[in-house]
């Protein structure tokens, strides 16, 4: 055989090419339904792309992100313990989050002074670890506790790696709330920089938070514009009060969120340094690394099921790593129950110790260059959440848009939309709305009750500035709602609300519709009880008789519904059964099915969540007392 280059063997695979094999394989689908998706903005997302040239893309200063981790326990002596067995663990960021704030999560250092911050950082070496605090009202105390405590150990406060968190923009977003209006709090954010100058202060003063937004519902470029609105706002503060530009833009950092969308995560985080750079250069300054943060989404958490948690952290702190985040805090899996033990948080370092340490993922500044796919991504959502941060500026700035709800309103339908698509399975979230597992066993938390609500804290005094607050949701959370009262009632009475399935045909008939039919209901907390299915209708009868379930679902093929399934349900309700499901919906017999006394159809793309809600309502009512 004649020696030829390999590439001469086979047909050149160009994208004519691939697409006549793809329409082959699609046999006459829509190639747009069921090849093309979408971001949450609209941002188009296709199957597959070309290679790309690498665009100039910014990226974090030189070496690994820094693994950050929580400090949150409300007893400072506790905390001092953990941040030690962290530390020791392989981190080496540090995230103090105070009692009432946002992003304490209803726990939080309880301490009120540098003496009682010394106590939960006992042992610590401040100038070997990045620190950043999250106080929310609290900002400004903090970051003179800092200062204080630096002073009563006779250290140099520029030796620590400092992000003093202050975002008084984020707090009006996630309370609703400032205790002063714009005009009287930023001249006093730029003294406070001055005054902690003074000190020896050179981190970074103010944090343009993207978390309120992102657990409120809102897309990447929303979220990004918020963020860059939010970062302008402090700069011109700076500015107004006679700060240096050049090291005015040194005094700030940002806080994404990562989750677990890989792809559009790392795009970006990609985006927000480009988005940076392009507001550095129209301000006449030559771009510099921006400080990134990133936290793990607090709305992709869930209850239920929490170590599918570990995998979607996992996947989060990844993307985020690899699209340029200086630190990321991963949230341990079980921060949605309580207040998370060591093993939780030592989850949550690992996996980004592998990241690091075995996958080698720092040691790239910007794998995703020249990536079509992530080139494309990165220049959508640049250029969206430009357009999003200009018509907040359009509106007088980030705290006059929020002031008059323009936000909201924009987030809310982007919300809402995405409420719609969990609540009709077209975006799973595995363990909640997907392979529910209703046998569960409980995880370990810390014993510790959350801090009790004092009195806010905020910034200013003065005349306040209110908004509507960004509500703060967990997307799995309607579906937990359901799954509670079924714990209630397993305790009360010794089981769960159930479903019978009646199981029509052959196993070859009804077993799809039936496993169907199990997980749907399970989502709600409602046991299916199968069978092997039944050759005629007396012994489904007398099956469900037996069974004691307070519903019953009616599962098989078109086929055989046509033959038995208006016999079937005019049979069960004869027998007593008040509410009964049909898994599937066979257009021509929806009539007739519900004269016989079908109550709905259960099939993929129904509002699961309302079904549920109100079949499990019905469920309870019926159950044994």
């Amino acid at each position: 055989m004649e020696d030829r280059p390999l590439a001469d063997l086979f047909e050149p695979a160009d994208r004519k090419r691939w697409l006549s094999l793809v329409e082959t394989a699609l046999k006459g689908a829509d190639f747009e339904k069921k090849l093309v998706s979408k971001t949450a903005d609209g941002l188009r997302i296709e199957p597959l792309y070309a290679a790309a040239e690498p665009s100039a893309q910014p990226v974090r200063a030189p070496g690994p992100w820094k693994i950050a981790q929580r400090v949150d326990h409300p007893d400072p002596a506790a905390a001092a313990r953990q941040v030690m067995m962290d530390l020791e663990g392989g981190a080496d960021a540090l995230v103090l989050a105070f009692a009432g704030a946002p992003g304490a999560r209803g726990y939080g250092l309880t301490v009120t002074d540098a003496a009682g911050l010394d106590a939960a950082l006992a042992g610590v070496m401040l100038s070997l670890v990045n620190l950043r605090l999250d106080a929310g009202g609290r900002g400004l105390d903090a970051a003179r506790w800092i200062r204080d405590l630096a002073a009563a150990r006779g250290e140099d406060l520029s030796s620590y790696d400092l992000d003093l968190g202050i975002d008084p923009v984020g707090v009006l977003a996630a309370t609703g709330s400032l205790g002063a209006g714009w005009k009287e709090i930023a001249p006093q954010l730029a003294a406070a920089v001055s005054e902690l100058d003074a000190a020896g202060f050179t981190g970074r003063a103010f944090l343009a938070d993207g978390r309120p937004y992102h657990e409120a519902g809102a897309g990447e470029a929303a979220e990004l514009g918020a963020v860059l609105a939010t970062a302008l706002a402090y700069l011109r503060a700076l500015e107004a009060a006679g700060h240096d530009l050049d090291a005015a833009r040194d005094r700030i950092a940002v806080l994404l969120v990562a989750d677990a969308d890989e792809f559009v995560t790392l795009a970006k985080f990609r985006a927000m340094r480009r988005l940076w750079a392009r507001v550095e250069e129209a301000c006449g300054l030559d771009p510099k690394p921006l400080r990134i943060h990133a936290e793990t989404a607090w709305r992709m958490m869930t209850k239920r099921d929490p170590f599918t948690n570990i995998l979607r952290t996992g996947m989060a702190a990844a993307a985020a790593g690899m699209g340029g985040a200086d630190a990321v805090c991963v949230l341990p899996y079980t921060q949605a129950l309580g207040l998370p033990d060591a093993f939780a948080r030592r989850v949550g370092r690992n996996s980004q110790i592998v990241l690091l340490e075995e996958s080698h993922l720092g040691r790239v500044s910007d794998p995703a260059a020249g990536a079509g796919g992530f080139e494309a991504l990165t220049d959508q959502i640049a250029e969206a959440a430009w357009d999003a941060f200009r018509a907040i500026e359009g509106e007088g700035g980030i705290v006059a848009s929020l002031s008059v709800g323009k936000i909201q309103r924009r987030i809310e339908a982007v919300r809402e939309a995405r409420t719609k698509a969990i609540a009709t399975r077209r975006m799973p979230l595995t363990g909640a709305t997907e392979f529910p597992n209703l046998a569960e066993k409980p995880v370990a938390v810390l014993d510790v009750p959350p801090v009790a609500p004092g009195k806010p804290a905020n910034f200013g005094a003065g005349a306040a500035v209110a908004c509507d607050p960004l509500p703060s949701q967990r997307l799995a959370e309607p579906f937990e709602t359901l799954r509670d009262a079924s714990d209630a009632a397993l305790a009360k009475a010794g089981r769960r609300p159930s479903v019978f399935l009646a199981n029509l045909g052959p196993l070859a008939a009804f077993n799809t519709r039936a496993s169907f039919a199990a997980n749907a209901f399970a989502a709600g907390g409602i046991e299916a009880l199968s069978n092997e299915g039944f050759p005629d209708t007396a012994s489904l009868v007398e099956a469900y008789k037996a069974s004691g379930a307070s519903l019953v679902c009616l599962c098989s093929s078109d086929a055989v519904y046509a033959e038995k399934a208006v016999e079937a349900t005019e049979a069960l309700a004869a027998a007593g059964a008040g509410t009964i499901y049909l898994a599937g919906r066979p257009a021509d017999l929806e009539a007739p099915l519900k004269a016989a006394g079908i109550h709905a159809f259960l099939f993929m793309g129904c509002d699961l969540l309302a079904l549920l809600d109100e079949a499990i309502r019905r469920g309870l009512r019926s159950a044994p007392r």
